[in-house]
C-alpha cells in the first residue's frame, strides 16, 4: 500500500528485505524510483497508481544492483533512469545473465530483460530530466559504481538508495572498488553537505525516517566505516541488536571484515 511520507513523496515497502520503492508526484504524472521487488507487489504499485489517477511518466534506479534495477510492463514504457556509470555497469554485469539462485532471488520476481530499458544520464547530469518537481542527483561511489542518492528539493526529502539504513549496515563496494572505504565516507560528506538539512530520509532497504534520524543515521554509518578504515569491528546495533527477521546482517558484517582482513574483536579501551 502507498504511503504519503511527504507532500507529493509516496513510498510503496516490500515484503522482501524491507525495499522501498519511491514515488515523486508531478502534475503530467508520476516519477517511479527503485520500483519493488515481487511481481505481484509492482502490479500492486502499479494498480494503485491508476487508481489514484496518476500516470508513470519517468523510472529512476539509484543503482546497478538487481533488486533496484527491476521494471515492468504495468508501469508503462516510459523513460527508466540511471547515473551513466550505473547504466554501464549494469549492462556490463547482466550482459551474461543473472543467477538467480545464488543472488537469492525469490521465484515470483520478473527478471526478465533486467536492465534492458535502463538509459545512462548524461555523464554531468544533476537532475532527473523529467516534467516534475526536482530531483536532484547525488552521484557517488559507495555501496556501487554509479550510485546516487536523490534530493526531491520541494518536498525536503532524501532518496539514498542503499544508504541510511536502520536495519542494514554499510555495505561496502569490495568488488573491485580501489578504496571502497573512502568511497563510503565520501559518500557520507557528500550526502552531508547536499541533503543534511532534509526532513525525510528514504532508505532503499527500512524504515522511512525524519530529520533527527537522518542526523543519526549519517553518525552511525561514519562511526561503522571509521572504525573498519581504522582496523576495528565496529561496535554498531544493526549487528549486536539486530530487529527480528534481521540476524542476517550479522553474516553481511562478518564478510566484510573477512574481506577486510580486520579481526572480529573490538578496539581496546581507551586507559
Amino acid at each position: 500500500m502507498l504511503s504519503e511520507v511527504a507532500d507529493g513523496v509516496l513510498v510503496y515497502t516490500s515484503a522482501w528485505c524491507q525495499t522501498n520503492a519511491v514515488v515523486v508526484v508531478g502534475e503530467s504524472g508520476v516519477l517511479v524510483i527503485d520500483p519493488g521487488i515481487h511481481e505481484g507487489e509492482i502490479l500492486e504499485l502499479a494498480g494503485d497508481l491508476q487508481r489514484a489517477g496518476h500516470t508513470v511518466v519517468a523510472g529512476f534506479a539509484t543503482h546497478p544492483h538487481w533488486d533496484h534495477l527491476l521494471w515492468h510492463p504495468a508501469l508503462g514504457e516510459v523513460d527508466h533512469w540511471a547515473t551513466a556509470l550505473a547504466a554501464d555497469t549494469a549492462r556490463r554485469r547482466l550482459a551474461a545473465g543473472i543467477d538467480a539462485k545464488r543472488f537469492g532471488i525469490p521465484d515470483d520476481v520478473r527478471l526478465t530483460g533486467l536492465g534492458d530499458d535502463i538509459t545512462g544520464l548524461a555523464a554531468d547530469a544533476d537532475r532527473i530530466p523529467w516534467d516534475g518537481p526536482t530531483v536532484r542527483v547525488l552521484e557517488h561511489r559507495a555501496h556501487a559504481p554509479g550510485h546516487a542518492g536523490l534530493v526531491i528539493e520541494a518536498a525536503g526529502v532524501l532518496a539514498a538508495g542503499d544508504m541510511l539504513s536502520d536495519v542494514f549496515v554499510p555495505m561496502l563496494d569490495l568488488a573491485g572498488a580501489a578504496d571502497p572505504l573512502g568511497d563510503y565516507l565520501a559518500a557520507l560528506q557528500l550526502l552531508e553537505a547536499e541533503a543534511g538539512t532534509a526532513t525525510v530520509v528514504i532508505p532503499g532497504h527500512g524504515s522511512v525516517g525524519g530529520a533527527s534520524d537522518l542526523r543519526d543515521r549519517l553518525a552511525r554509518d561514519r562511526a561503522y566505516v571509521e572504525a573498519l578504515a581504522d582496523g576495528y569491528e565496529p561496535h554498531d546495533p544493526r549487528v549486536e541488536s539486530p530487529r527480528g527477521g534481521w540476524e542476517f546482517v550479522r553474516g553481511v558484517h562478518e564478510r566484510q571484515l573477512d574481506q577486510l582482513s580486520i579481526p572480529h574483536t573490538s578496539p581496546p579501551a581507551e586507559s
